[in-house]
């Protein structure tokens, strides 16, 4: 019926001037009319300009715009109201209505029509034209008007912009006053009847677009830990190995200084295993100097006083913690000159806890040490910073806590917004003598270390509220929400630290189009998003894309290029208060844009070429 109406009216007419009209003439749905629009249009039969534009505006005339369009502006009713001899302004004012009057006494003077006297109003000229007048009638007739005079009388208030869903539509190229519908499949029964060579058939549209393709997406564990991993090579950490699930109670809790009769070394709290059972594979010079230690004491401490068990050390366990990771690389650290060394690892590891929304029995702990001369619990709180809010979460607090093989200790919460809370998110320390010198290690070496598991700080960042989400089938759901791939189109997200989201995806070949987006941040939020930068460059497998770095005198920028086309653009610039200081002005540390030292902006650009 919709179909019929449009090509039967166009076999009569040129054009459809307003197809709101046309359905409002006819009772029939807009909507409908669009729908038919369109396939018609697929087929040639009709042209309509902007049918497929999203949302077109255009401009009417306002009650008072209709006013004047139908009567006259207000300056040329009050020049035409005024005698050759002159008026009274008192005169005049009884004329015309007081807003006729006053705006035209305005309009009329400014465009130099009239002059006011000390009693009376005359003419200044003979002869004038309503160009607003003009002006309005042709909008309401929907013809062009320039855009300064569209200024113009949108500072009047005559005009305003509204949503306009009607469409001009013509004959297409290959118009029929009907539509004959083609074929769009060869079939079984048009062979067999043979009515295939009278059909016409649908043409292939080789440039239309399939659906994209669902390649899978990363975990959010993934992600994090890959982030994590970039900011520990920021930071000049170096990976510890963590290919141990199984590990000696000896590495575990015994060379950490972690009595026996411990309440974490039960079964209640640890995973045992069955076969094998124990292990023999142990430094005998090292375990005698941990068995003093336990029961003598040493090196400043009285020791616990029991007697040590050296059955109870060798029994195999799924590692509580990758602490034991870090024992072992200082034992063997001590063995040699001592140097300074930062170490991370990221692995799994095994607690027997009930599982609830916030606990789980196998979870990933991120773990970092830090080995030098003179470290201090000021340096312990100030890398802590660095490294959480590299992480995305800037409000931290420690809190004092005791751990047998740290002192001093502290828990670190972080504030989740999920919760609305604060939760503790890790757990910090410096190593105490007892553990680190029965290693080797010399008397002034001091070692800091924290710890934590990957699972929070995902939660945090991704604003989930129960850590078994991030497992099972919910997972799917949440990573296609959250999902951040490797695609040219990138849209700003309104929260979360990455700040994208991919609307396609990369094509196997790069296209000739550019698409970018630049986002500004400033402040210390700006590591943060060079960290998202570099996560999301690492998504690109198929690229090598080099450390990002930037240069140091500010106004400055930074580029990175890799031979495939995939560009990183950092550029920078200090604010007034700051451009003529040296010190403040320029950042010399060339691992990251250290905004957060002098308060400017970065403005980060991703171009895929």
């Amino acid at each position: 019926m919709v179909e019929e109406a449009v090509l039967s009216f166009l076999q009569k007419n040129d054009e459809i001037p307003d197809t709101e009209k046309f359905a409002e003439e006819r009772g029939l749905n807009h909507d409908d009319i669009v729908n038919v629009l369109k396939s018609l249009h697929g087929d040639g039969l009709v042209d309509a300009p902007g049918l497929f534009e999203k949302q077109r505006k255009r401009w009417v005339l306002t009650d008072e715009g209709k006013e004047y369009a139908k009567s006259g502006s207000p300056e040329i009713q009050l020049f035409l109201a005024i005698p050759p001899e002159g008026i009274a302004k008192e005169d005049l004012q009884k004329k015309l209505e007081p807003s006729l009057f006053k705006i035209g006494l305005q309009q009329a003077i400014k465009n130099k029509w009239v002059e006011m006297g000390k009693s009376q109003l005359s003419k200044k000229v003979q002869n004038v034209e309503d160009r607003v007048k003009d002006l309005l009638v042709k909008i309401q007739n929907g013809e062009t008007v320039g855009s300064e005079d569209i200024d113009a009388l949108k500072r009047r208030k005559l005009i305003t912009q509204q949503a306009w869903k009607g469409y001009s539509v013509k004959k297409g190229p290959k118009y029929a006053p009907s539509r004959k519908k083609a074929a769009t499949d060869l079939t079984r029964e048009n062979i067999l009847r043979g009515d295939w060579k009278e059909l016409e058939f649908k043409e292939y549209n080789f440039k239309a677009k399939g659906p994209p393709i669902e390649g899978g997406h990363l975990h959010p564990l993934l992600k994090v830990r890959r982030q994590v991993q970039m900011i520990f090579l920021q930071m000049g950490f170096e990976e510890m190995p963590t290919n141990n699930y199984v590990e000696s109670s000896f590495w575990n809790f015994d060379a950490l200084f972690q009595p026996q009769q411990h309440p974490a070394r039960d079964s209640h709290d640890t995973f045992f295993l069955k076969e094998p059972s124990t292990t023999k594979a142990l430094p005998e010079d090292y375990v005698e100097r941990v068995k003093h230690v336990h029961e003598d004491g040493g090196y400043g401490s009285r020791g616990y006083r029991y007697d040590w068990s050296r059955d109870e050390a060798n029994k195999n366990v799924l590692r509580t913690h990758t602490t034991a990771v870090s024992s072992r690389m200082l034992y063997q650290l001590a063995q040699k000159p001592f140097a300074p060394r930062r170490y991370y690892s990221i692995d799994r590891v095994f607690r027997n806890e009930a599982v609830d929304r916030t606990h789980l029995a196998e979870f990933h702990q991120i773990e970092g040490v830090m080995c030098d001369r003179g470290l201090s619990l000021g340096d312990l709180i100030g890398v802590l910073h660095d490294f959480f809010s590299r992480l995305g979460m800037t409000k931290l607090r420690f809190k004092p806590a005791y751990n047998p093989y740290t002192e001093p200790s502290m828990e670190i919460f972080s504030y989740h917004e999920g919760f609305k809370k604060w939760v503790e998110v890790g757990n910090s320390g410096m190593f105490r003598p007892e553990m680190l010198q029965p290693m080797g290690l010399p008397e002034d070496v001091r070692v800091i270390a924290w710890g934590l598991s990957l699972e929070r700080p995902t939660m945090i960042l991704y604003g989930i509220n129960n850590i078994r989400d991030l497992f099972g089938h919910k997972t799917e759901i949440i990573e296609k929400e959250r999902s951040i791939g490797p695609g040219p189109s990138l849209e700003k997200k309104d929260a979360g630290p990455r700040g994208f989201k991919v609307k396609t995806p990369l094509a196997s070949n790069f296209s000739s189009d550019c698409i970018e987006r630049n986002l500004i941040v400033s402040g210390n939020r700006a590591p943060r998003y060079i960290n998202m930068m570099n996560n999301m460059a690492s998504l690109f497998s198929r690229l090598t894309v080099r450390e990002l770095v930037a240069t140091t005198p500010a106004y400055s920028s930074a580029t990175d290029v890799t031979k495939d086309g995939l560009s990183l653009v950092f550029r920078r610039w200090a604010t007034k208060k700051t451009a003529g200081s040296s010190k403040n002005g320029r950042d010399s540390n060339p691992k990251y844009l250290g905004v957060k030292k002098f308060g400017g902006e970065v403005s980060l650009k991703l171009v895929v070429l």
